[in-house]
């Protein structure tokens, strides 16, 4: 049912980040489920009443801790720390009586769960408490889930209503159907919130100064979407809305759901006019109400920024739409870049799909211009997954200081090219001195119990009982049918302790799937959190990390590090801050990934840039390591392979050992069937013309398409441009020449001529050296 968070209409579910906390109201009746979805972490549960008391009798239980985890989740720099803060402080809840309830840890299963009945109104507090972890060690904070079976099914508007930012400057409501306007003064912020989700809402703007002297200069989203080169403004660099004098009035900072448009006028009465529905309420009237007070002169259709509207253009050049993405709570945050006159409607459109067919509310908050709030956007690594907001890594501080070119990579800001150097400096640092690489973003998880390698040999391509402590290997995740999941690096940390480093979360979450179905006594718990990385890479990293790295007398120093080994150590002496080095990388050169947890990621940094500062080390951007990844011939999720490719396919089959691994393992028999009977095959290209190629692009032989473009750059190093591209075994020949259709495939056609996978160095002699 559109406007709620899952199928079961009465349902609520909420995510509680490992080391954070969460806070929501629950009334009467409520019956609630704590989950702890990975195993062995502990949760805390505590009950603020009406009256600011902590107590454990509303929710049927007696406390039996001090709160210790929540006390030192409220002191921290949490993200959450602060909304806990607020919404105790609100509330003038006493923290010196502070109590909980501790359940899970010890030796919890995956899902284990406890359920609770609230007997009467108050604000839920929960944390999922856990200390810091080292990068040798595997004592994950992770994630427990709670879900909430409401009582009263009905839809109360209160009860919907997300906890405020922070202290709000004003809280407005705007009531199905109708608009509002109001002011704010430049720096200040405005929060648009979908209090229960799938409701549209039209937002425009004027500059206060401007209507003083009669000028109604509204929002144009043409001029927007001309200067930002874009359709939509979103946090980062596109992030400013502009008038018709191409004035930015707006800023986007946070929007938690990303997906809205900008291509055509709020409703207005001759829509629902040709629709059939005469007299229909509509923004565009009311819009002309709600600003006729500011002499603002009416219009027959009001252009505006459409939030949670979820409209666009197909390739047919044909406007369509369908329900919102937007979610219960889910909002976009703006900044006013001057004094403003602003205006909100709740879209009242009930005759198709705008507004999941039923009009309801949307909520307006101001805040000071002296609030925080970082730039962030909302992000769903699995389709259920709960939204979440854009971080910055532990090395953010260091690199933000060279450059402000950040953009979104798997929910983490990353540098995309820095100030001083650009990409084509940062690419040839990387090819002959050394690039440093921000890579936090990878999953981590902890895979551990007595059936830990049983698990991952069956879920694995790679033969993982081959596999020696302080040994990492490359390896495919594939589903049944040889589809891949992910691709990743998987390093033994013990005889039943593994640490597995990819792209997605699912990957995680597969492998607990799997455990739970074969009944392996295993845990896999995210790590991401608690392990952040960079990478040297090039000729002189090996020069630049041999001497600034203690390691004990039974680990390996840097500079014996094999390829595809890892040690433990610490940076400069036996008390530093503990790391874990792999001899791994992602460019094709020799190089490194250094882990550490995010407090001694300043340290960790400083000491590395220190000692390669005089080997000519620079740091390297997205744009960048993209030119070096695709000349060496590495694969990218979602761009050379997803789940309708399998490993043959992704240039990758060395990680299908079929003769070798005796062992069954998922995917095995689709692998073997694939394998003798091959339909497409990644191969490089060559080609003849430095017009741009890109992702998509199809490959002609006549009017066949025969293939496609999955990655292409110019590559600096050879002087032409160079692709990966996935083409039917029928003419994936090395030599075979063939055309890149671009406009339709046939007005204009590019020569490319068919080579190895791997444009630089494809035996990989300079990983090896």
């Amino acid at each position: 049912m559109p406007g709620f968070q899952s199928p079961a209409s009465s349902v609520e579910r909420y995510r509680v980040r490992g080391g954070g906390s969460l806070t929501t109201p629950v009334f009467e009746g409520d019956r609630l489920t704590f989950v702890d979805k990975e195993g062995l972490q502990p949760c805390e549960i505590s009950f603020l009443d009406s009256q600011g008391r902590f107590a454990g009798q509303p929710l049927g239980v007696a406390f039996n801790a001090p709160g210790d985890g929540l006390k030192a989740i409220l002191v921290s720099q949490d993200v959450s720390a602060r909304r806990l803060r607020s919404a105790l402080e609100r509330r003038n809840a006493d923290l010196s009586n502070l109590m909980a309830l501790r359940v899970f840890g010890g030796g919890s299963r995956p899902g284990e769960s406890v359920d609770l009945t609230v007997a009467s109104a108050g604000l839920l507090i929960a944390a999922a408490p856990g200390a810091a972890m080292s990068p040798d060690e595997q004592e994950a904070a992770t994630e427990i889930e709670i879900r909430i079976v409401r009582a009263n099914k009905v839809r109360d508007y209160a009860a919907y209503l997300p906890e405020p930012l922070a202290d709000p400057l004003q809280d407005i409501r705007i009531d199905a159907a109708t608009a509002k306007a109001y002011f704010v003064r430049a720096g200040e912020f405005i929060q648009v919130i979908d209090v229960f989700g799938r409701q549209c809402t039209d937002f425009q703007a004027f500059s206060a100064r401007k209507l003083d002297k009669g000028l109604d200069l509204a929002l144009d989203a043409t001029v927007t979407r001309t200067l930002l080169g874009r359709s939509y403004p979103i946090p980062g660099l596109p992030s400013k809305a502009f008038d018709r004098d191409f004035e930015p009035l707006v800023e986007v900072v946070q929007d938690t759901v990303g997906r809205h448009d900008a291509f055509a006028t709020a409703c207005n009465s001759r829509y629902y006019d040709d629709m059939g529905y005469p007299g229909h309420v509509n923004c565009t009237d009311n819009f002309n109400e709600a600003l006729a007070s500011y002499g603002v002169a009416p219009r027959k259709g009001w252009e505006a920024l459409n939030y949670f509207y979820n409209t666009r253009v197909d390739d047919h050049n044909q406007l369509y739409l369908d329900e919102p993405w937007s979610r219960p709570g889910d909002y976009v945050l703006m900044r006013a870049l001057t004094d403003l006159v602003c205006v909100s409607s709740s879209c009242p459109d009930d005759i198709d799909a705008a507004n999941g067919w039923t009009p309801t509310d949307i909520h307006i908050r101001t805040f000071s211009a002296q609030e925080k709030f970082s730039r962030a956007m909302a992000y769903r690594m699995t389709p259920d997954a709960p939204a979440e907001l854009t971080r910055e890594t532990a090395f953010h501080d260091k690199l933000s200081a060279m450059t402000r070119d950040m953009t979104e990579y798997r929910g983490f800001w990353l540098p995309n090219r820095f100030t001083a150097t650009g990409p084509i400096e940062e690419y040839w640092a990387c090819r002959e001195a050394a690039a440093l690489i921000d890579l936090s973003p990878l999953r981590k998880f902890e895979v551990t119990g007595p059936d830990s390698e049983a698990l991952l040999q069956y879920c694995l391509t790679r033969d993982i009982r081959k596999l020696t402590t302080g040994q990492v290997v490359y390896s495919a995740m594939c589903f049944e049918h040889g589809g891949m999941i992910d691709d990743g690096t998987l390093f033994r940390l013990g005889d039943h302790n593994f640490r597995w480093i990819g792209g997605d979360d699912y990957s995680g979450i597969w492998l607990r799937e799997i455990a739970e179905k074969k009944g392996f006594k295993a845990w896999v718990r995210s790590s991401t959190d608690q392990l952040h990385n960079i990478a040297v890479q090039g000729p002189k990293s090996r020069d630049i990390l041999k001497d600034i790295f203690w390691t004990g007398p039974r680990q390996p120093e840097i500079a014996d590090l094999e390829w595809f080994r890892f040690t433990v150590a610490r940076i400069g002496h036996f008390e530093g801050p503990p790391v874990v080095v792999s001899r791994t990388g992602y460019t094709g050169e020799l190089g490194y990934e250094i882990f550490c947890h995010p407090k001694d990621a300043a340290a960790v940094f400083d000491a590395v840039w220190a000692a390669g500062e005089p080997y000519g080390l620079k740091p390297m951007g997205l744009q960048a390591l993209d030119m070096v990844r695709i000349e060496a011939g590495l694969i990218f999720a979602h761009y050379d392979f997803d789940d309708q490719t399998d490993p043959f396919e992704a240039g990758i089959g060395f990680t299908v050992p079929l003769k070798s691994k005796q062992d069954d393992f998922i995917g095995r028999d689709a692998l073997i069937r694939r394998k003798e009977n091959p339909r497409m095959r990644m191969v490089g290209l060559d080609i003849a013309s430095n017009e741009a190629v890109g992702h998509g692009d199809p490959l002609y032989i006549g009017r066949a398409q025969i293939g496609v473009v999955t990655s292409a750059t110019a590559s600096p190093i050879l002087g032409k441009v160079i692709a990966m591209a996935r083409v039917d075994v029928t003419h994936a020949t090395v030599g075979t020449e063939l055309e890149i259709g671009k406009l339709d495939g046939l007005q204009k056609r590019i020569p490319a001529v068919i080579t190895t996978l791997s444009h630089y160095d494809p035996e990989k002699k300079r990983p090896r050296a």
